[in-house]
C-alpha cells in the first residue's frame, strides 16, 4: 500500500515534476484552497505550476487514491478466500492502472455460474489439470474415460473433455499476463472496422462515410470513432474489432503448449483456440473499446472545454448601452435595450419583414430606441430572419442622420434555454420569455462571460459529440473551464449576478446569493472588507475570493486590481518608501518604474508574486480580453442559395472540432474548413490556427443545397481571387 509520500513520488515521476510542487500543491488542497487561487496567489509555492497541471496533479492523487482503496478491497477479498499467496500480493501491492489490477483479481472475483464451474462440480478439474499442466504425454481419450460417471451426468469422454475444455478455457481467460498482451498487440495492431446494415445501404445518412470503414486501432481520431460509435447506437452501423489474430496464437501456443503427445498437443490447441475465440476475444474488444471510448471522450471534451474558453473569454463590447434584437419573420422582432451596466431599460416588438407600414413603423421604433439611449451597437440574434434584420438596422442608419447604430450578428445559442430559466424569470418575471431572449442577446455583446455563465455550457453549442460522452466527465470538465474563464477576468462585485459570483474561487452559489442580497439590503460594497459582512462568508472564502473580485471607485484602489489584500501591506510599503501615497502609486508609470522589486522580497513573497503586483499597479483593473472587432458579412448574401464556388467572404469561427471549424457567414448555415483547407502548411490541431470567436477570410470551395453543406477554405493563395 502506498503512503501520501509514495503516491507524492508517484505523481512526481509521472508529470515530470518536482517533488515540493507536488507535496506543496497537495498540502494547499488540503488546506481547502482553489485551483484558480493557487494557480494565481501561491506561485511560489508551487513553483509558477498553471491550472492545468494544478488540476492534473489532483486529478492524479484521486485516481492513485481510488486504486488504493480498491487495492485494498481486492486483497481483503482474496486474503478472505485464503488464497492470497507472497507473490500475488506483491504484484498486486505494485500495480498503478487499474485496468491491470482488475486483471489480477480476475481468477479470484465472485462470478455467476459458468460452465467451467459447473465442470468442476462434476469431477471433472483433475482431468482439465493433468491435462493442463503436460508433466507427461497422454491421450486425452483413454484419461478421459475414468471420469464417466451416469451419477454426475457424464455419460461418455466427449462430454468428459468438454468439461474439462471449459476448465481450462477459463484458466487461460482469466492470466493477467494473457490479457496484457492480448489487450496491448491489439491496441497496436487491431483494426477498428464498421459498416452499414443491409436496411440502409442504400439510403444517404450522416454515417455515409463509415459504411465500409477500416482504420488501425492505435490512430483511430476521437471525431471518428464517437461517430461510429453513434451510428452503431442509432442502428445504422454495426462495428468491430479486428485482432492480429496469427500473433495471438502463436503467443497463446508458445506460452501454454509444451512437449506432450500428438493427441494432447492437438486437443490443448484446440482448447487454446477456444479460449481465445470465446472468452478472451469478446472480452477484450469490450475493454478496449470502451478504453479507446474514454480516451475519445476526453478529447471531445477538451475540444469542448477550449472552445468554450475561447467563447467566454470573446472580446465585450464593454460598456455601452446596446440594443439587443431577437429576429423573427411572423412574430416580428423583439427588441431589448440595455444601458452601458446591463440594466434592462426598455421593449418594443416591430414588424420590419411585413407590410410597407409595418416596416416604417419599424424603423421609426428603431431610430427613437437608438437616439433616447444613444445607442452604438444592435446585437442582433443570429437565428431565423438575422441578415434581413442587419440589412433593416443598417437600412434605417442610411436614412437617419445622426444615428450611429452597428448592427452585430451575435450566436443565439443557449439564449432560449436562458430565457425560459429559473433565473430569467428571477431576473425578469414580467417580461415575456421572448423579451428576455432579446436582453441575453445584447448583454452577451457587450461581455460575453458575464451572460453566459447564465446558461448550462451544453446549450451553448460549441461542443463535438457532446451527447455521446461521458456525462459527469462534460460537466466538471465545463464547470472548470467556466471557473477558470471568471477568476482569470475577475468579477465586479457590484453589478455580478449571482449565477457569476458563483463560479468565483471560493464561493458556493449560496454565498453567491448572500453577496447579492447584502447589496441589495445596504447598498454597493465600498470595500473588499466588507465581505466578511456577508452571511456564510467567512475567512477563508474571503482568501480564496477577494482577489478575484473587483470594486470599481471604492476607497482603496487596490480594490479594483488582482493584487490580492494579504498583499496590500506591500504596495503600502512601496508607496512610503517612493515618499507618496497608495492611491498615487496606482496607475502611475513614472512611479512604478522606479519600485526595485528585489527589496521586497521575503521568505514567503518572492518576484512572481511581486511581478504580478507591479502588473497590477502599471494597470490596475485591465480586462486581460483582446479588443472587440466586427465582422461584416458580405452584402445581398444572405441565403445559402445565394453564395458561388469561388467567393472569398468574411466570417466568424462559430465551433472549432478535431477535423475542422465551423465559419459563420451569415447564411443560416455554418461552412465547413476541412483541417487540410485550414492553412498552406501541414495543420496538426486546428485549434493551432483558429479559435471561436476569431474573425476570418475564407472562400467558397462547394454548396450542397440537398444537404445544406458548405465547404470553404482559409488557403491563402485561395484569398487573393476577388468575391463574385
Amino acid at each position: 500500500m502506498l503512503d501520501e509520500l509514495q503516491i507524492t513520488q508517484v505523481i512526481t515521476r509521472e508529470l515530470g515534476l518536482q517533488v515540493f510542487q507536488v507535496s506543496n500543491t497537495l498540502e494547499l488542497f488540503n488546506e481547502g484552497a482553489t485551483v484558480p487561487f493557487i494557480a494565481r496567489y501561491r506561485k511560489e509555492r508551487t513553483g509558477l505550476l498553471d491550472e492545468v497541471q494544478i488540476r492534473n496533479i489532483r486529478d492524479r492523487f484521486d485516481y492513485i487514491q481510488e486504486l488504493e482503496e480498491r487495492r485494498a478491497a481486492i486483497l481483503k477479498s482474496i486474503e478472505e478466500q485464503g488464497k492470497l499467496s507472497d507473490q500475488l500480493k506483491a504484484k498486486i501491492e505494485a500495480c498503478l492502472v487499474k485496468q491491470e489490477l482488475e486483471d489480477l483479481y480476475l481468477p479470484y472475483k465472485p462470478k455467476r455460474k459458468t460452465k467451467g464451474m459447473a465442470a468442476k462440480e462434476k469431477g471433472l478439474e483433475p482431468l482439465a489439470m493433468e491435462l493442463w499442466l503436460q508433466e507427461q504425454s497422454l491421450v486425452p481419450e483413454e484419461l478421459a474415460q475414468k471420469y464417466i460417471s451416469h451419477e454426475l451426468g457424464i455419460s461418455n469422454i466427449k462430454e468428459a473433455l468438454e468439461g474439462a475444455k471449459y476448465i481450462i478455457a477459463e484458466l487461460i481467460s482469466d492470466d493477467a499476463e494473457v490479457r496484457k498482451f492480448i489487450r496491448e498487440i491489439t491496441l497496436a495492431k487491431g483494426i477498428l472496422i464498421s459498416r452499414v446494415k443491409e436496411d440502409f445501404r442504400e439510403q444517404k445518412t450522416k454515417f455515409n462515410q463509415y459504411y465500409d470503414f477500416k482504420e488501425p486501432l492505435k490512430s483511430i481520431l476521437s471525431h471518428r470513432f464517437l461517430a461510429i460509435m453513434r451510428g452503431e447506437n442509432e442502428e445504422v452501423l454495426t462495428a468491430g474489432l479486428e485482432a492480429p489474430a496469427v500473433e495471438i496464437d502463436e503467443y497463446l501456443l508458445k506460452k501454454f503448449l509444451r512437449d506432450s503427445s500428438y493427441a494432447q498437443a492437438v486437443f490443448l490447441t484446440e482448447v487454446i483456440g477456444f479460449a481465445y475465440r470465446v472468452y478472451l476475444n469478446s472480452s477484450i474488444e469490450v475493454e478496449l473499446r470502451s478504453e479507446i471510448k474514454e480516451k475519445s471522450d476526453i478529447e471531445a471534451i477538451k475540444v469542448f472545454a477550449d472552445n468554450l474558453r475561447n467563447l467566454l473569454l470573446a472580446p465585450p463590447a464593454g460598456s455601452k448601452a446596446i440594443m439587443g434584437i431577437d429576429p423573427g419573420l411572423r412574430t416580428g422582432c423583439k427588441i431589448a435595450v440595455v444601458d452601458d451596466t446591463g440594466k434592462f431599460m426598455e421593449y418594443a416588438t416591430v414588424f420590419p419583414h411585413g407590410s410597407t407600414r409595418q416596416r416604417q413603423e419599424a424603423a421609426t421604433a428603431l431610430a427613437t430606441l437608438s437616439k433616447k439611449y444613444k445607442m452604438e451597437l444592435a446585437a442582433i440574434g443570429n437565428g431565423t430572419a438575422s441578415r434581413e434584420t442587419d440589412n433593416f438596422v443598417r437600412e434605417v442608419v442610411k436614412d437617419n442622420q445622426g444615428i450611429k447604430l452597428q448592427p452585430v450578428v451575435v450566436s443565439e445559442s443557449g439564449a432560449s434555454v436562458y430565457s425560459a430559466s429559473d433565473l430569467a424569470r428571477e431576473e425578469f418575471p414580467d417580461l415575456d420569455v421572448s423579451v428576455r431572449g432579446a436582453v441575453s442577446i445584447a448583454r452577451r455583446l457587450q461581455d460575453p462571460l458575464a451572460e453566459l455563465v447564465k446558461i448550462d455550457p451544453k446549450s451553448i453549442g460549441v461542443g463535438q459529440y457532446q451527447h455521446d460522452v461521458n456525462q459527469p466527465k462534460l460537466r466538471q470538465a465545463l464547470h472548470q473551464t467556466v471557473e477558470s474563464c471568471v477568476n482569470f477576468v475577475g468579477v465586479d462585485l457590484n453589478t455580478a449576478s449571482y449565477s457569476l459570483l458563483g463560479y468565483v474561487s471560493g464561493l458556493s452559489e449560496g454565498m453567491a446569493k448572500n453577496i447579492v442580497k447584502y447589496r441589495d439590503e445596504n447598498g454597493a460594497f465600498k470595500n473588499r472588507k466588507a465581505l466578511l459582512k456577508v452571511a456564510r462568508l467567512g475567512p477563508k472564502a474571503f482568501e480564496q475570493a477577494a482577489g478575484f473580485l473587483r470594486i470599481r471607485d471604492g476607497a482603496d484602489p487596490l480594490d479594483n486590481s488582482a493584487v490580492h489584500p494579504e498583499s496590500y501591506s506591500i504596495v503600502k510599503q512601496m508607496a512610503r518608501d517612493l515618499k507618496t501615497k497608495t492611491e498615487l502609486l496606482v496607475g502611475n508609470a513614472l512611479l512604478t518604474d522606479q519600485i526595485d522589486l528585489k527589496k521586497y522580497v521575503t521568505s514567503t513573497v518572492g518576484l512572481p508574486t511581486l511581478t504580478d503586483i507591479l502588473s497590477e499597479l502599471i494597470k490596475p483593473g485591465r480586462d486581460p480580453r483582446q479588443k472587440f472587432e466586427l465582422a461584416n458579412f458580405m452584402e445581398g448574401v444572405t441565403e445559402i442559395s445565394h453564395l458561388k464556388a469561388g467567393m472569398v467572404m468574411e466570417g466568424v469561427v462559430a465551433n472549432v472540432a478535431n477535423f475542422g471549424a465551423f465559419v459563420d457567414i451569415g447564411v443560416h448555415q455554418d461552412g465547413l474548413v476541412h483541417i487540410s483547407q485550414l492553412a498552406n502548411k501541414y495543420v496538426r490541431d486546428p485549434k493551432e490556427v483558429v479559435k471561436v470567436g476569431q474573425k476570418v477570410k475564407v472562400k467558397v470551395l462547394e454548396i450542397d443545397l440537398e444537404r445544406k453543406r458548405i465547404a470553404l477554405s482559409m488557403k491563402e493563395e485561395n484569398q487573393n481571387n476577388p468575391a463574385h
